[in-house]
């Protein structure tokens, strides 16, 4: 099987024949499999079905707000953990340019232990119906594993469902999703948090989350969610070493070719810490948006963030500097 992966471009200056994707475009695809060494070829040299299965991003990225409701979270535990300030907060991330916001109650950083779904919904639900009373309209996005909780989520008003372990977790939250008609967000992980980080091990990182995820959008198509209500998320961190995520992080335009709209989730991880010097996680703001527009530059549609609003202003500049408005 041979994977392939648009090298993308930005800018006004577009070669005659240039493939559009969103914001960006390609003249040329890198070909990559686990029997050969990567090597580049004309678009034109794409089969239909390659040149088909390729989606790229929307007319603009879009930032989702990261609100977490936990007394555990690694960056920011115990911020939000109230209903007036979790509400506040969501305020807050809106009026700082958030495109969705991202609600979580159950910390999934390494080591983190189960929560009761109770407590789970507790720290959730009640905040989602707050912000739609206050006349929030924006996506409002369940950062859950548990179907009871995603399903307590939407009675409140949340409109997507953004799962960690892929679907896989609990057996009855993607039927869930489909039953409800809602996006879902997919991401890689290997092994629980509790666990993750314990020497992860990948015969080729890149290709074996590619086909993970491949894999989980197959199913979640086969139980009836379209394949363009589908977002898939590499899980940078997830059972990831810094070389890893790094890994990833170069070629992550490969993950075009799984038909989806892909989202990067690197707010504040520790691997920013590390490489940028910045061992508390609040200092991470810089080294998040470097990350960040260096994956909107190869196409990813939508970005996880801590600091809603340093992150809306990066973007807007990147894109007026690349003339695209």
């Amino acid at each position: 099987m041979r994977y392939v992966r648009p090298l993308m471009q930005v800018g006004p200056a577009h070669v005659p024949g240039a493939v559009q994707m969103g914001w960006c475009w390609f003249t040329h695809v890198e070909v990559l499999s686990r029997s050969a060494a990567p090597h580049v070829i004309s678009a034109n040299e794409l089969t239909l079905s390659e040149r088909a299965q390729l989606i790229g991003p929307g007319d603009a990225p879009q930032v989702m707000g990261i609100l977490n409701t936990t007394p555990d979270s690694f960056s920011d535990g115990g911020t939000y953990d109230s209903l007036d300030r979790a509400v506040a907060q969501g305020l807050a991330l809106i009026a700082e340019g958030a495109d969705i916001l991202d609600i979580g109650g159950e910390s999934t950083r390494p080591g983190a232990k189960l929560v009761p779904n109770e407590t789970e919904i507790a720290r959730t639900a009640p905040v989602i119906m707050a912000l739609r009373d206050a006349g929030v309209t924006t996506p409002i996005s369940v950062d859950t594993r548990k179907a009871a909780v995603a399903a307590a989520a939407l009675d409140a008003g949340a409109t997507l469902v953004n799962d960690v372990s892929g679907f896989t977790f609990d057996a009855a939250l993607a039927p869930l999703c489909a039953a409800r008609g809602v996006p879902v967000c997919v991401m890689h992980a290997q092994g629980e948090p509790q666990t993750m980080q314990q020497n992860p091990t990948y015969d080729d990182v890149l290709l074996d989350v590619y086909d993970a995820l491949a894999t989980r959008i197959d199913a979640l198509v086969a139980l009836g969610i379209p394949r363009d209500q589908i977002t898939a998320d590499p899980g940078i961190g997830f059972g990831k070493t810094q070389a890893h995520n790094l890994a990833i992080l170069s070629r992550i335009s490969l993950f075009h070719s799984l038909g989806v709209q892909i989202l990067l989730g690197a707010s504040r991880k520790r691997f920013i810490g590390m490489i940028g010097n910045a061992p508390e996680a609040t200092d991470r703001m810089p080294g998040s948006i470097a990350v960040a527009l260096a994956a909107i530059a190869q196409g990813v549609s939508v970005i996880r963030a801590h600091d809603v609003g340093a992150h809306a202003q990066a973007i807007a500049l990147w894109r007026a500097s690349v003339a695209l408005g």
